[in-house]
């Protein structure tokens, strides 16, 4: 499509009117990375680390921060731009133009197996050898990829997509729009065992798990029951692949969590945090609204609304890098205190 025609679909999309330079009017055909673009595609461009692609980059048009010099430098090279306090969200938008994930058309393929008690909405999907048992509720356009199962009780929110081979556990509540990736697992049993005389003595999991509308979950991450009450996932959170979220969790809106982060069971984390990868919590922590943990942070106590932490024990990641400095000169700070001692002792 024309670039011109881009600028009127973001302008729609965005409720906006966006400065953009249309003096050249190429036709697009695709988005790419601006280091690999070529002629024909538009790219990015994110504040003052990346300006230097405007010389190099062999795209026909760019999405700019409001940088007028970066602008200059795209007119100067005949290459169409707009202009956007958020270049990164607006290039999210233009994807969208372009690619939409794949999405069968409405079936129930009549190899997959569904219980008759199930109450099935309206243009669904139902790929071959998914299971739905006894009780299940599946609203309009839901989208079941194969090999998908659903045990008992489980209410499934319009418009949700379950990709191939996940599995949600009964009495499991998801809401509308979310998407379950392959080899995930919702509503499984959480790690409930008491020790006693004889040995470990099984807590069954009696409890439930929720996702409100818009979470999406990576493969295979885990999110368990507990054995009473619920754990339950926020509006809007998003969840990477190889995360666990242990029993009892509760979790706000409109968090992130990057590969492999880990929680422990009864953690209680507000609204926009986010946590990098491999960060662990440990069981029953509580981490306040807009908080960030870096990666591989190992949380054992609570973290202050707005706080940033690092290391483990995770502490505040300013003294964090000043302690990381410190670290650095150890081996010379050593020898000096040995110099100290020898002093001493004669």
């Amino acid at each position: 499509m024309k670039f011109s025609e881009i600028v009127e679909k973001l302008n729609l999309a965005t409720n906006r009117s966006l400065t953009a330079s249309v003096a050249t009017d190429p036709e697009i055909t695709g988005a790419a990375p601006v280091d690999e673009a070529r002629s024909g595609t538009i790219s990015y461009i994110e504040g003052a680390k990346f300006a230097s692609y405007t010389a190099s980059t062999n795209a026909s048009a760019l999405i700019l921060p409001l940088d007028e010099s970066l602008q200059a430098q795209c007119a100067d090279r005949n290459i169409a731009w707009i202009a956007a306090p958020d270049p990164r969200l607006l290039f999210a938008q233009t994807i969208a133009l372009f690619y939409q994930p794949f999405r069968p058309t409405s079936e129930i393929h009549p190899a997959a197996i569904i219980h008759p008690s199930a109450e099935i909405g309206e243009n669904i999907y139902i790929g071959p050898h998914a299971v739905i048992q006894a009780g299940v509720k599946i609203s309009a356009g839901v989208c079941i990829h194969p090999n998908v199962v659903i045990y008992p009780d489980v209410e499934i929110g319009e418009g949700t997509v379950l990709h191939a081979n996940c599995v949600i556990h009964e009495r499991t509540r998801i809401g509308a729009n979310c998407v379950i990736h392959s080899g995930a697992a919702i509503g499984s049993e959480g790690f409930g065992f008491v020790p006693s005389a004889t040995g470990w003595v099984k807590m069954e999991q009696s409890g439930c798990t929720v996702l409100e509308d818009g979470v999406e979950v990576g493969c295979n991450s885990t999110i368990d029951r507990p054995a009473v009450g619920e754990t339950r996932i926020g509006q809007n959170t998003k969840i990477d692949n190889l995360v666990h979220v242990g029993h009892g969790c509760q979790i706000g809106k409109n968090c992130a969590f990057a590969a492999q982060v880990g929680m422990a069971g009864g953690v209680k984390i507000g609204n926009n945090v986010i946590l990098a990868g491999q960060a662990g919590i440990a069981n029953q922590a509580k981490i306040g609204d807009g908080a960030i943990a870096t990666a591989k942070a190992g949380i054992h106590s609570d973290v202050a609304a707005g706080a940033i932490v690092t290391g483990v024990p995770a502490i505040p990641h300013k003294v964090f890098l000043k302690a990381a400095a410190i670290y650095n000169r150890l081996p010379e700070m050593y020898q000096s205190l040995r110099q100290i001692q020898r002093k001493i002792d004669r």
